[in-house]
C-alpha cells in the first residue's frame, strides 16, 4: 500500500504534516525575499512572513482591535443594570 504525502497542495492551499523542526519552524516564519503570506511550516495554508513590514501592520491592528474588544466588555459589565428596551413594529 502506497503512502500518503506528508506534503503538497489541495486545491491550491498547500498543506505539510512533515514533523517539524525548530530550523525550519524559525525560518518559515522569517523570509525576507517572499511576500507577505509563507507556507506555514506544520499545518494547513499560510501564516505571516515577519520580515515584511505589511505583516507588522496586520499585528498591530489585530492587537489594537483586540484591546479595544477588552475595553468595550468591560464597560458593558458596568452597564448591565440597565433595562432591556422594548421594539414596537407597526406593519
Amino acid at each position: 500500500m502506497p503512502e500518503k504525502p506528508q506534503s503538497g497542495e489541495l486545491f491550491g492551499i498547500p498543506y505539510n504534516f512533515d514533523k517539524p523542526s525548530l530550523g525550519r519552524m524559525m525560518s518559515a516564519y522569517w523570509q525576507p525575499d517572499d511576500g507577505m503570506l509563507v507556507e506555514k511550516p506544520f499545518g494547513v495554508g499560510y501564516t505571516l512572513n515577519l520580515a515584511n513590514w505589511r505583516s507588522w501592520v496586520v499585528l498591530a491592528v489585530a492587537g489594537l482591535l483586540f484591546y479595544q474588544q477588552q475595553q468595550s466588555g468591560s464597560e458593558s459589565e458596568e452597564t448591565e443594570d440597565e433595562e432591556p428596551v422594548e421594539v414596537v413594529v407597526e406593519d
